[in-house]
């Protein structure tokens, strides 16, 4: 059509009928072609992938709330210190596995250390399941730990990784919703086999599920970033991204490439002004290089901070101990466990279709404020001053709250904050730090419950009230940003301020001050400050 009003304009004449009707069908298969690249967004490629890594979650989740039904029937006549003791070694591995996760997937490749890990809780469950004594139970617990912490590495990576930019945050809570699935799985069974002959049989669906996956893993892609990473060249990592995009032509594929390759060359460039920054022959790690990094340190905080919210807020309180919480509050506890296990797979997969509609600030808000004055309800529900089933909707309501915001962003928002060069260590440290807050909830509440009673929640809720205080106050916003973006954001706004007539943002590199106008400029503050 410009065509023709370009000739009209200039000649008189326009197009031909044929012409015309040739070039208006030309230009509507174009327009057909692009709409229809832009729809093959989710893949059968894509989704096996997705789910497959996703088991890991689900075996974790399930190993979270595993021990709750069948406790009266596991070795009868246990103390509780031993007790909580086999439910907390599930935390003592979870550390380490957050450690090895790292190299793991560096060495072996993402496809590699999701089959090692799912090995380990084959290995787990079995020695779980054949256990002679609690002791024995303990080690087991141990051992699978180790596996679900690498798993809390390695899957929000992988899924990470595969995501079209336009789906990050539905495929990356898909590690909190098949998580979330396990633990309602768990409750489920417990129905069935939670008694005094059946159960070492909850204990062998640990390895079970593993096998599953195990079988499944042909449909295991691995990540073409890894792949891309160690050869820029590789047709394997081409053949990978065509199958996951459903991309039809060569052009495309190279497009996906550049825009990887393009990342990494950033990242190398990065690695090499921090390597000549330091002195010669120096060569830091990743993370003690992310913590020394003035440019991130706000992110690396409000990483730290999320990840003990989303332990300290007290949600394993509830799904290791809501058989001791409900006993009491209702006739059978294995009902109102069930029931919150429902309860918390609704609220993930509301939180599924929340979480590229809402910033992540908002959700964590959000998220900090209902479970607050969830808290406050509980406490008073257990106090009298609200009946038991008041209490019940409460733990309810606190779960819903968890799971739109402090369940999943923690973990999402790692990859959204880091870039290549510094993702794999913050998810390390985050990990560890989450399993490190996770061991002291699991070893601590039943005591905490019994010294405090009805306002055992009173802490959790001093810990919300803290987090909706830093969410409002100083975390930022990272929907709809890459991590360069955000980092420039961040500099941008902290040079925004002048210091001693000296705007850093205005200013040329070349008219920064030196060493001597700062310390003129500092003692002249000080003597500013002694008049």
């Amino acid at each position: 059509l410009e065509t023709d009003d370009y000739l009209a304009s200039t000649t008189g004449k326009h197009l031909e009928p044929e012409e015309r009707e040739k070039r208006l069908s030309r230009m509507s298969l174009l327009l057909l072609d692009e709409l229809e690249a832009d729809a093959i967004t989710v893949t059968t490629p894509l989704i096996f992938a997705v789910l497959i890594a996703s088991l890991l979650m689900f075996n974790m989740g399930y190993n979270i709330s595993v021990m709750n039904a069948p406790e009266p029937f596991v070795f009868p006549g246990h103390s509780t210190l031993s007790w909580s003791m086999a439910v907390a070694a599930f935390c003592v591995g979870g550390p380490f596995g957050a450690t090895l996760a790292g190299g793991w997937a560096d060495d072996r490749g993402r496809r590699g250390a999701l089959l090692l890990t799912t090995w380990l809780f084959i290995i787990g469950g079995l020695i779980q399941a054949l256990a002679p004594t609690l002791t024995v139970v303990i080690a087991a617990r141990a051992v699978i730990g180790v596996a679900s912490g690498a798993s809390t590495v390695l899957v929000p990576i992988y899924l990470g990784e595969l995501a079209p930019p336009n789906m990050r945050g539905v495929i990356g809570t898909m590690t909190q919703f098949a998580c979330v699935i396990g633990i309602l799985f768990a409750d489920v069974v417990g129905f069935y086999l939670a008694n005094a002959s059946r159960w070492r049989y909850m204990f062998l669906l640990i390895s079970i599920m593993a096998m599953m996956q195990l079988m499944l893993t042909p449909f295991l892609l691995e990540s073409p970033r890894w792949l891309l990473g160690r050869n820029p060249n590789s047709s394997k990592a081409r053949f990978i991204i065509k199958k996951l995009r459903g991309f039809r032509y060569d052009e495309e594929v190279e497009t996906e490439v550049g825009h990887y390759l393009g990342a990494s060359k950033r990242q190398g460039a990065d690695d090499e002004g921090s390597q000549g920054d330091g002195k010669k022959g120096s060569k830091k790690n990743a993370t003690a290089e992310m913590f020394a990094d003035k440019k991130v340190r706000l992110l690396v905080i409000s990483t730290l901070v999320l990840q003990v919210a989303n332990q300290l807020s007290g949600i394993n309180a509830v799904f290791f101990y809501s058989g001791l919480f409900f006993d009491g509050v209702i006739e059978n506890p294995l009902v109102g466990t069930t029931l919150i296990g429902a309860i918390n797979v609704v609220a993930t997969y509301v939180a599924i279709l929340l979480m590229d509609r809402c910033g992540r600030k908002t959700l964590i808000m959000w998220s900090s404020a209902g479970m607050f004055f969830s808290c406050v309800v509980i406490v008073l529900s257990l106090l009298g001053y609200f009946s038991h089933y008041t209490a019940l909707g409460a733990v309810a309501t606190y779960v819903s709250f968890f799971e739109i915001g402090l369940g999943p962003i923690p973990w999402l928002i790692v990859a959204e904050m880091f870039d290549g060069r510094y993702v794999t260590a913050a998810m390390s440290v985050s990990c560890q730090l989450n399993w490190a807050c996770n061991f002291f909830v699991g070893l601590l509440f039943p005591m905490i419950n019994k010294s405090l009673g009805p306002y055992s929640f009173g802490p959790f809720a001093v810990v919300l009230l803290l987090v909706f205080i830093y969410a409002w106050i100083w975390l930022p916003e990272t929907q709809g940003t890459t991590p360069e973006e955000l980092q420039e954001q961040l500099v941008k706004k902290n040079a925004g301020t002048t210091y001693h007539n000296f705007d850093i943002e205005g200013m040329d590199s070349s008219m920064l001050p030196s060493q001597d106008e700062w310390a003129q400029a500092m003692a002249a503050l000080e003597r500013d400050e002694g008049k």
